[in-house]
């Protein structure tokens, strides 16, 4: 039987292993990652204090706390940094133990192998492509009562549909869940590409809503997924009590956490990185929007989810295409719930060349585009 390989989208050392190729000839768009990489002021500042490697982190992280403060708009004792948002969702499932759970889906793999290591039962409920993968609150609710679940995981803009859920919706649903006792856990990675942040960030909610946990990071809009820094916000201060009893002392070291202070006080990297990619994302998606070959949905993340319409192409022969020409996308036939071939498309269009060959990266077979 012949099966095709799965990828993830941090899978470029077996991308390259499969294809025979070099990693240096290949732009990785697949981990939807910023482009324009991290900021080169953060870059020089940690440069010039690499002595922090010397001593122990701050236990509290007072500092990088009243930083997040500031940049979120919530207090300082709100704030719990952890070792990337990873940490996080494992020790806010652990703390939280839920017997029911149900995922916003399809969404983030992380979730559900937390969920069966805390013996949770879990179950999705679906977004749905003919409702171009908006979420209906009331079926939700619907489900969520019916299924006696006492927790609920959503990733809010999500991965990888892109899709969000705004406002006016998020608080009906945060009501409805307070309910009925059903605690809230929204992953906010990619927030921050949104539109309007302020239309779809929870984070407000945490003053007003105790069955709640948003968790965010610098991995994908700060282009620093190696400082492994994520944080969560919660107005709950028994569970973050509970959470931070939990948490292995120290788990975020010294350079990382002033990493994080200096990235989420760089107004100007802010600026740059929302001005290209709202620009860039309008112009990709109004241009996938007038091809027949492809059926696009309205992004809010760093990226587009796009389905193929062509019979004989599939998502598989899109990335191989894209891959032996230098540029590595996301398959999204690991995302099981999704009922096609689908892709996310960075939004990022301007072209790019190899850094060993200077190939133009976006050639398309006349089939496909």
């Amino acid at each position: 039987m012949n099966t095709k390989p799965v990828f993830h989208g941090s899978d470029i050392e077996k991308i390259c292993e499969y294809y025979h190729l070099n990693q240096e000839d290949i732009v990785n768009f697949g981990a939807n990652v910023n482009p324009i990489g991290i900021s080169t002021h953060v870059k020089q500042v940690l440069a010039s204090h690499l002595d922090l490697l010397s001593s122990y982190p701050d236990r509290d992280y007072q500092s990088l706390r009243n930083t997040v403060s500031e940049y979120c708009g919530v207090p300082a004792d709100y704030v719990l940094p952890g070792n990337g948002s990873s940490e996080l969702i494992s020790l806010l499932i652990e703390t939280r133990a839920p017997k029911r759970t149900l995922l916003l889906g399809p969404t983030y793999s992380e979730y559900s192998r937390e969920l069966s290591l805390s013996n949770s039962k879990c179950n999705e409920f679906l977004l749905k492509e003919t409702d171009e993968f908006i979420l209906n609150v009331d079926f939700l609710c619907q489900s969520l009562l019916a299924g006696s679940y006492d927790f609920l995981i959503i990733c809010n803009p999500n991965n990888p549909t892109s899709s969000a859920i705004l406002r006016s919706d998020m608080e009906r649903l945060l009501t409805f869940c307070e309910q009925h006792d059903i605690f809230v856990m929204i992953d906010e990675t990619y927030v921050e590409f949104a539109p309007v942040i302020e239309d779809v960030t929870a984070v407000p909610f945490t003053k007003t809503f105790k069955n709640l946990m948003v968790l965010r990071g610098v991995s994908k809009f700060f282009a620093a997924p190696g400082v492994r820094l994520g944080y969560g916000i919660t107005g709950n201060m028994p569970f973050l009590k509970a959470m931070k009893e939990k948490q292995i002392p120290w788990s975020l070291n010294s350079l990382g956490a002033f990493a994080g202070e200096l990235m989420l006080k760089d107004e100007e990297y802010i600026r740059q990185t929302r001005r290209l990619i709202l620009s860039e994302r309008e112009k990709m998606y109004s241009a996938l929007k007038e091809q027949p070959a492809y059926k696009t949905y309205k992004p809010y993340a760093n990226f587009l989810l796009v389905k193929l319409l062509q019979k004989e192409t599939t998502a598989f022969d899109v990335f191989t295409h894209c891959v032996k020409n230098g540029l590595m996308i996301r398959d999204c036939s690991s995302f099981k719930s999704l009922d096609g071939e689908f892709y996310p498309v960075l939004c990022y269009g301007q072209q790019r060349q190899s850094t060993s060959s200077r190939r133009t990266l976006f050639p398309m077979p006349s089939k496909i585009i």
